[in-house]
C-alpha cells in the first residue's frame, strides 16, 4: 500500500475521491501562465512538467541547474546525466540552459523565478509553509526551500490534506519549524484546491464527491467558500501513473 492510499485510511469517503499524484500535479499545470519560469521541487511537483503543453512557453527549472526542463523521456531514452530535483531523468526544450548551483541561487534569491511549486507538510491559514523536516524525526535539511519559498514571485504547495494517522495538515498554526512566513498563494492537496488571500483561505475546488462541509471538517482555519465551487477530477489510471 503506497503512502498516498496510506493517508486517508481514516476516512473511507474521503480515500474513494483523492486525487493520486499525478492529478494534482494536472491541476497544478493548469494554473501555471504562458511563459512562466517556474522551479519544481521534490516530489509531485516534479510531475508538473509532464502536463504543461511545449507551446505555452513554460521554462521550468530545476534548482541542480536547469532552465527548460522537459517531460520525462520515453522507456529507454533516459540520460542519467540530465536529471531534476529528484534525481529523475527529465528532456531538456529547445533553448534550455544548463548551469551551475551558485547561478540558479543567483536566480532564485534574484526573484527571476515566476512560481515556486513547493511540497508541504503543514500550511497555515495565513500561508505559512513548513516543508523541510518534522520535529523529533532526526532527519530533514531546509536545503533550498527556504531560497525558493522566499524569492519566488509565487509559491504554488502541494501536500496530501492529512496526515497517516488522519491529522490535520491545514492548520490555524502550523507547528512543525516554518520554511517561510505567508508566501503560499496556492495549497492543491490530493482533495482540494485552496487560494490564499487577505481575507483569509478561499476554498475553490474538492474532489469530486466531496462537499465544503467535508473539506472544513478536516481544515483547522475556517474556510471561506468561492461563490462557484469547482471539482478537481481523477483521470483514469494508466500504465504512467
Amino acid at each position: 500500500m503506497s503512502f498516498w492510499e496510506k493517508t486517508l485510511n481514516s476516512d473511507p469517503k474521503l480515500k474513494a475521491a483523492a486525487l493520486a499524484p499525478a492529478d494534482i500535479a494536472r491541476r497544478v499545470a493548469r494554473e501555471i501562465p504562458p511563459g512562466a519560469a517556474v522551479n519544481l521541487g521534490i516530489g509531485v511537483p516534479t510531475q508538473v512538467a509532464n502536463y504543461v503543453e511545449p507551446g505555452r512557453g513554460v521554462m521550468f527549472m530545476a534548482e541542480n541547474g536547469i532552465l527548460g526542463a522537459g517531460p520525462r523521456p520515453a522507456p529507454g531514452e533516459e540520460d542519467w546525466d540530465l536529471i531534476n530535483a529528484s534525481r529523475e531523468p527529465v528532456t531538456a526544450v529547445p533553448g534550455a540552459s544548463m548551469f551551475g548551483h551558485a547561478d540558479s541561487f543567483a536566480m532564485i534569491r534574484g526573484g527571476h523565478v515566476d512560481i515556486a511549486v513547493l511540497g508541504a507538510l503543514q500550511v497555515s491559514a495565513r500561508g505559512d509553509l513548513a516543508n523541510w523536516t518534522v520535529p523529533g524525526a532526526g532527519k530533514g535539511g531546509i536545503g533550498g526551500a527556504m531560497d525558493l519559498a522566499a524569492g519566488a514571485r509565487q509559491v504554488f504547495a502541494t501536500m496530501t490534506h492529512l496526515m497517516k494517522d488522519g491529522g490535520l495538515k491545514l492548520l490555524d498554526e502550523c507547528t512543525y519549524p516554518l520554511t517561510a512566513t505567508s508566501v503560499v498563494g496556492k495549497l492543491f492537496t490530493d482533495i482540494a484546491f485552496i487560494e490564499f488571500t487577505g481575507e483569509g483561505p478561499l476554498l475553490r475546488e474538492v474532489a469530486a464527491g466531496l462537499t465544503a462541509e467535508d473539506i472544513q471538517r478536516v481544515s483547522e482555519p475556517r474556510l471561506r467558500v468561492a461563490e462557484t465551487l469547482g471539482t478537481l477530477s481523477r483521470e483514469p489510471e494508466t500504465g504512467d501513473l
